[in-house]
């Protein structure tokens, strides 16, 4: 029916702001519903951190009508924090072992930021590892994000990503390519993604070792794939989750970087994201301003972002809330009603659908 605001986390004041429907426990407990409880290891940086719960949660909370979701928000070591975020973090999310304690019905992993060419130097390795290894024997099913992907199809396959020399980032078409899946099922044939990367698992190197690919796109690559067994990991590379403006803030971050020689060159735009007619001119005479400025020493002029709002468009949210939907409707049929645990000895662990594609 809706998310329950079982703990103060700021981030369901923001989503009852936007008009979704937030339950208090209260309310909840007056309600003969089905409850389901939802992992999100968070690890974006610290500025993304509460955008990356909102765009989760909203998702989540859009999904099965006659569901009560619980969300349980984490992270692990190895992820630098401010002080700030660490006191965010240490007063609304709960700990990995709690999590282990509790259970959960299903388990969202985010991206993250990068500091090493290869994954495995990278101090959240071996934390994020345990995560994956106990979520294989204790959830239903773990969907990945991006980073998260790359990871997990390393650790798991052996399969490294590859660098594409620059960074893919735009909004792509994309054509689901396996109908047949229920992931998929009642879905648009064509839609949006954005993507925002600089690495890619190709389909070859997951068809390789048993992934199936349900959705791709000629420009930006694989989508959604799913692990051999057809359910028990989701594999994202592109952001369904992301906002109508996430592109923009991103793009935003890049020019100042920039300004701040950060960057040698100028960031191009995003492709197929922004109304060229109009923004591309307030683009391009803002990248002159900011150019001159750089030159004279002066502060950057403003970034003309009010102005670009109304010519941007979201041609993905009502895809990804379809396919939210039909993940945790999936979890809801293969988890123990009373315990939130799955019921390992009722299904088959390769194929816990019971699929043939």
């Amino acid at each position: 029916m809706a998310l329950v605001a079982h703990t103060p986390l700021p981030t369901y004041d923001r989503l009852r702001e936007e008009g979704q429907e937030i339950l208090t426990v209260e309310r909840a407990r007056h309600q003969d519903i089905r409850e389901m409880h939802i992992g999100l290891l968070n690890m974006m940086p610290d500025a993304a951190l509460a955008a990356t719960e909102r765009q989760f949660f909203r998702l989540v909370g859009a999904a099965n009508p006659i569901v009560q979701f619980h969300m349980h928000p984490f992270t692990i070591e190895g992820l630098p924090r401010s002080p700030e975020a660490a006191d965010y973090i240490a007063t609304y999310y709960e700990s990995f072992e709690q999590i282990k304690r509790d259970g959960l019905d299903g388990l969202i992993v985010s991206g993250a930021n990068v500091s090493h060419p290869h994954l495995s130097d990278e101090a959240f390795w071996e934390p994020l590892g345990e995560v994956f290894d106990w979520a294989k024997d204790n959830v239903s099913s773990t969907l990945c994000s991006c980073l998260a992907t790359h990871a997990l199809i390393q650790r798991g396959y052996g399969i490294q990503r590859t660098h594409l020399g620059g960074k893919r980032w735009g909004v792509y078409s994309h054509r689901v390519v396996e109908p047949r899946h229920p992931l998929v099922a009642d879905i648009n044939t064509r839609f949006d993604v954005p993507h925002s990367r600089f690495n890619e698992i190709f389909r070859e190197d997951m068809e390789a070792v048993g992934l199936k690919v349900l959705v791709e796109s000629e420009e930006a690559g694989v989508h959604l794939a799913v692990s051999p067994d057809l359910f028990r990991v989701v594999f994202f590379q592109g952001h369904p989750e992301y906002d109508t403006i996430s592109l923009l803030k991103e793009y935003k971050r890049e020019v100042m970087r920039y300004f701040n020689d950060e960057r040698e060159d100028y960031p191009p735009l995003p492709e197929h994201y922004f109304n060229l007619g109009v923004c591309g001119v307030l683009l391009s005479e803002y990248a002159q301003r900011l150019r001159s400025a750089k030159r004279a020493g002066r502060p950057a002029p403003e970034f003309p972002e009010s102005l670009i709002l109304p010519h941007l468009d979201n041609t993905w949210r009502d895809t990804a809330k379809a396919l939210f939907n039909n993940w945790l409707g999936k979890i809801y049929q293969i988890t123990d009603q009373d315990r939130r645990k799955p019921f390992m000895d009722r299904i088959d662990p390769d194929n816990p659908l019971g699929l043939s594609l």
